[in-house]
């Protein structure tokens, strides 16, 4: 047997078009890694489901065209070998591979600089996120109707830097086999929940300066009650945000402040053990006294930031009696009808999905004479049920809380529920005043507001 048949490597791999097929696919997925990885190694993070492309698919074509080329170039020798092929020249197939690689790197260089850059970019969108994962539909769809909507989900959920930027891509890539194994949970967890949240100095803080004075904030909260006439009344409010100086934020977020917690649940809706150190250095810890001698000890500790208090501030969900009194007080649904609070809120809350809101909304229409167009009503109620209840992923009224506040979750409660005490009894105040103010509390026409002109 001749040289040529014994280690003729680069005359076979010219020689069958399975080992060139290798070749191609191999240069198309290197060139596709060299385009892709600089972009998200810039010091900016981007959208994990990148991952998808950076980790799965062109791994996976990389290692196909590595396999198709010792196959290919088996098979040219076997037909070398048996007679079915005579030995290509040597000159001749360095000249063809030479000719080959400068073809596919021209083509390489087209798709890198179009095809891949725009699907890249596609996947780097929030509606990429949003509406090509299924799982994430409750999350966009609140996202949507919040007042981040203009703020790209990248710039909340992913660490600045290689090391944020190699974890989304881990993350994109686990979300991915969940969703194609069915194994993803319903509902899905927060990102409080499953303990991968991305601090605030690298996201919240990057637009809100944490010593910023805010000062006191009226509120204006509207209610209705189910009576007959969906009477209506006001709760007035001074609440006072403060800044670095004192009030809610200074208090907790100003300078030399820093406060740890233990909770004992995934959620963080349990806190037997607060740690705070304030501005003078000295530091007070409290510990609920209903938590059982030495459970404490072994449970993690965060240091507290924004999001534990503002804990939707893009995913914001909705609880039906809050929406339906804010929609009444907006005039979007009708507040002269009989019983109409009362009727809007059972009907949310029971519909099973969604899909009975329009016809019993016509019947209520017909039933009390309404007048008016109950298709509109109808259409707004469903919308509403459809924002904020996903039967298929298990999420419903309630299934995200907002702790910002006391009202609909603990929230506040968690520490501020005077039972937290030091060793000398002092506990963490639970005075209302400390945080706000009473102006009025469920009035009809409160005169605060006339003196404001801004009453009803």
């Amino acid at each position: 047997m001749s040289p040529d048949i014994k280690r003729p490597f680069i005359v076979l791999l010219a020689s069958h078009w399975l080992s060139m097929l290798g070749v191609a696919l191999t240069t198309t997925a290197g060139f596709s890694w060299l385009f892709v990885l600089p972009m998200h190694l810039r010091g900016n993070a981007d959208n994990p489901y990148i991952g998808i492309l950076a980790f799965l698919i062109i791994p996976a074509v990389l290692f196909l065209g590595l396999a198709l080329i010792p196959v290919g170039v088996l098979l040219a020798r076997r037909q070398v070998v048996s007679g079915l092929a005579a030995i290509p020249d040597r000159r001749a197939a360095w000249r063809k591979i030479g000719v080959f690689l400068g073809l596919m790197t021209f083509v390489n260089l087209v798709i890198g600089s179009q095809a891949t850059y725009r699907a890249v970019a596609h996947m780097e969108t929030d509606q990429f996120c949003g509406q090509s994962c299924h799982v994430m539909k409750p999350e966009f769809t609140a996202w949507k109707h919040a007042p981040h909507s203009h703020v790209e989900c990248v710039e909340c959920h992913i660490t600045p830097g290689a090391a944020g930027w190699f974890a989304a891509k881990m993350a994109g890539t686990r979300q991915l086999m969940n969703v194609a194994l069915n194994t993803y949970k319903r509902p899905i967890e927060d990102a409080i929940e499953t303990n991968r949240l991305v601090r605030s100095e690298e996201t919240c803080e990057k637009c809100h300066a944490r010593d910023k004075e805010i000062g006191s904030v009226m509120k204006v909260i509207p209610t209705f009650k189910d009576d007959e006439k969906n009477t209506r009344s006001e709760t007035v409010l001074m609440l006072m945000v403060g800044g670095k100086a004192g009030g809610i934020h200074g208090a907790h977020m100003g300078p030399g402040v820093e406060i740890r917690y233990a909770p004992t649940d995934s959620k963080r809706g349990t806190i037997p053990w607060v740690e705070y150190k304030g501005a003078d250095g000295k530091v007070s810890t409290y510990v609920d006294p209903s938590a059982k001698p030495g459970s404490v000890a072994g449970l993690p500790r965060y240091t507290m930031q924004c999001v534990d208090c503002h804990s939707r501030p893009a995913h914001t969900f909705q609880l039906p009696g809050r929406a339906v009194d804010a929609a009444l007080a907006a005039g979007k649904l009708p507040a002269n009808a009989p019983f109409f609070r009362k009727f809007a809120v059972e009907l949310l809350t029971t519909s099973k999905d969604g899909t009975d809101i329009a016809p019993k909304v016509v019947a209520y229409y017909k039933e009390k004479a309404i007048p008016g167009d109950p298709a509109v009503t109808a259409a707004f109620l469903t919308n509403l049920y459809d924002s904020n209840v996903f039967p298929d992923l298990k999420v419903t009224w309630g299934t995200y809380s907002n702790n910002l506040g006391h009202t609909d979750a603990p929230g506040c409660f968690r520490c501020h529920d005077g039972s937290h005490e030091r060793a000398d009894k002092t506990a963490i105040t639970n005075d209302c005043t400390t945080c706000h103010r009473m102006v009025a509390v469920d009035e009809a026409s409160p005169e605060v507001l006339k003196t404001l002109g801004i009453d009803q």
